[in-house]
């Protein structure tokens, strides 16, 4: 038995290449999808995409949950908005990467610690985040105080990740949903 009970603990050489493929493309898909509107608000929009990055990250590995991430949101800034596109690419690439690691971590000690160890990946993922997007905006638009400005709205998506995706894997079962397509 290779230990495949969690999505999570999988590393890539236990992994059927083909479903790897389709999953990792699904999600980014989804990651594209999400990036091209967002909520409207008061002062800004809150795009849902972090949702998808913060899930992704959650059940697949590292470099899965990278290509989602980084990849899937540099594609739909090139797609819907290329200005922040780099921005993008390192910033949730690094974010999905981090939380991956903490969420594999979690799945090797099984049982609750999956959880706590997914719920601290998603907030350092969320930090992450929000710092890269406000250092990112001040060096894309030139200015600190544009940054400051939009640093409310950076958060929020950033909450709304971290309990979307906290709240998808964990009380909807997608971990349980993915797992029934065989061993990812």
């Amino acid at each position: 038995m290779s230990g495949q009970t969690n999505v999570a603990g999988l590393s890539l050489r236990n992994v059927n290449k083909t479903r790897w493929i389709a999953i990792t493309g699904l999600f980014m898909a989804l990651n594209i999808a999400m990036s091209s509107f967002g909520v409207p608000v008061p002062g800004g929009h809150l795009y849902l995409c972090d949702i998808v990055i913060c899930t992704a990250a959650l059940l697949l590995d590292p470099v899965a949950a990278f290509l989602v991430g980084g990849l899937g949101s540099f594609l739909g800034d090139l797609i819907f908005y290329p200005l922040p596109m780099f921005v993008s690419l390192f910033t949730h690439g690094i974010q999905a990467l981090v939380i991956s690691l903490f969420a594999r971590k979690g799945a090797k000690l099984g049982g609750k610690k999956y959880f706590v160890y997914s719920l601290i990946g998603t907030i350092v993922g969320a930090i992450i985040m929000v710092t890269g997007y406000t250092l990112g905006k001040t060096f894309v638009y030139a200015t600190f105080e544009y940054a400051m400005i939009k640093l409310p709205f950076e958060i929020a998506q950033a909450v709304l990740g971290v309990v979307g995706s906290l709240l998808l894997v964990f009380r909807l079962g997608l971990g349980k949903v993915l797992r029934r397509f065989g061993p990812y």
